[in-house]
């Protein structure tokens, strides 16, 4: 069922679907617990033990090393499910969503400083 969500997210953006396998880990701020919104997303390459994906809640990004922390990506299902389905956006794109709204998009930058 997830991959289906995850698919269909895909193709309202036109985007390819790249899978994420929730045993590798995501970055993650720990205010993405706090029920604060919007809940922000970008996808780097996976590599080793990551899957790629870094989540933050709220406006604010830090660039503070301890900004995100390493989560295994099986327990954003009670972290914040309201991710789960745009988990299948290829490296190099975003998405901001709430429980009302949602965009998703390109951002090939991502990819050129790694």
């Amino acid at each position: 069922m997830k991959v289906n969500v995850q698919r269909d997210v895909c193709m309202r953006f036109g985007a390819d679907f790249f899978g994420c396998d929730l045993s590798l880990k995501v970055g993650v701020a720990r205010n993405v617990q706090d029920g604060l919104r919007p809940l922000n997303g970008l996808r780097l390459q996976p590599g080793n033990d990551v899957c790629g994906w870094y989540l933050w809640a709220g406006d604010e990004f830090s660039h503070a090393e301890d900004f995100f922390v390493p989560l295994h990506g099986i327990h954003l299902k009670e972290w914040a499910p309201l991710v789960i389905p745009y988990l299948g956006l290829p490296p190099g794109w975003r998405f901001l969503i709430t429980e009302q709204y949602e965009d998703a998009w390109e951002d090939p930058q991502l990819l050129e400083s790694e």
